[in-house]
């Protein structure tokens, strides 16, 4: 399909949409299939959640939910009117739906989740393809596009798009979303667009990945106040559990946000060390690379994953992402001492 074109829901294999990276990994399996770092929060932050353990039998207030805003909106510089608390990025691409698009574009390849909860409430999707190296082009996108969804830095190619080309994608009567489910991984965070206001542009944000609470399901919206009222209404009262409002404050804390850019500069030295390993196979890894992930090229990926978990070692498949074929993996970034595993199961089944 060329890009920009609106392809027919009955084309779509839904089935590879939903496709993510935890069916992969079986338990005692080395793990570069799912992005988390990490097997759980750090110590400081468990101690805070069983902290609140005690507190289980009541309802979240109001008040413990506007802290939570509050402390959002501090950290990214916004008004806490500004902020939408989430269960976790994918209620936010859940209920991208509410917006009322008649076409909504998303930029692939990317995370697959927004383009199914579109197709799934039947809103036209028009799929933009990006080809090698992955350069965004705001005019690839259909004019009649009025809502824009892409990911920054871009899960799976670990591209980041420079913030000035993202805003370029805005036009009036359009919305962009910007998933920056990632962008805490990166040093600095030099694109992201989070402490920016913009009346059609909304930023989502995880808390996944960094801090290992994939169980908890915590993240947040940043946008004008009347786009987020639209998300927000005919959600359920107390979207939230006390847990996930202790998270999202927590680790907006100035002391959090500091540890956040530390585990982002030790990704990228742990990036970098890893491209060199592979590279020294012959593999082929897509540079420019900026996220705590690789997309990598193998000559039969389908072959070596299932070769690797055979070892104990779980990859992810590349070929449900649109617009990548089956030659693709996506690995995640590891320290040396998985990056040895991985490179000795390597020598040992062969490319």
């Amino acid at each position: 399909m060329a890009a920009g074109e609106s392809d027919g829901a009955a084309l779509v294999d839904h089935a590879k949409l939903r496709h993510h990276g935890d069916v992969e990994v079986r338990p005692g399996m080395i793990d570069f299939a799912v992005n988390v770092q990490g097997s759980g929060p750090p110590e400081w932050l468990a101690a805070r959640l069983a902290g609140r353990l005690g507190e289980l039998g009541r309802y979240p207030d109001a008040a413990e939910e506007a802290a939570a805003r509050a402390a959002v909106a501090a950290r990214h510089g916004r008004q806490a009117d500004e902020v939408l608390l989430l269960a976790g990025a994918a209620e936010g691409f859940a209920l991208l739906p509410r917006l009322g698009s008649r076409l909504a574009a998303v930029i692939h390849p990317s995370f697959t989740e927004p383009e199914l909860a579109l197709r799934e409430a039947a809103v036209p999707v028009a799929r933009v393809v990006l080809r090698p190296p992955y350069t965004l082009d705001a005019g690839m996108v259909p004019e009649e596009a009025d809502l824009v969804v892409v990911g920054n830095p871009t899960n799976p190619t670990s591209v980041s798009h420079p913030a000035e080309t993202i805003l370029a994608l805005r036009r009036p009567g359009r919305i962009v979303l910007v998933d920056e489910a990632f962008a805490d991984a990166v040093v600095g965070e030099p694109e992201t667009l989070s402490g920016k206001a913009f009346p059609d542009v909304l930023v989502l944000r995880s808390l996944t990945k960094t801090w290992a609470l994939a169980g908890l399901r915590c993240g947040y919206l940043l946008g004008a106040p009347d786009l987020l009222a639209r998300l927000n209404h005919g959600r359920p009262h107390w979207p939230l559990g006390t847990l996930q409002l202790e998270a999202i404050a927590a680790t907006s804390e100035p002391a959090a946000v500091t540890e956040a850019q530390r585990k982002a500069e030790t990704i990228a030295a742990d990036r970098a060390a890893m491209i060199a390993r592979l590279r020294a196979f012959g593999i082929e890894v897509h540079e420019p690379a900026t996220g705590p992930f690789l997309l990598i090229r193998v000559p039969d990926a389908e072959l070596l994953r299932k070769r690797l978990a055979d070892n104990g070692i779980a990859v992810r498949r590349g070929d449900t992402f649109p617009g990548l074929d089956s030659g693709h993996l996506r690995l995640a970034v590891r320290p040396a001492a998985e990056v040895d595993r991985l490179v000795a199961a390597i020598e040992q089944v062969g490319l």
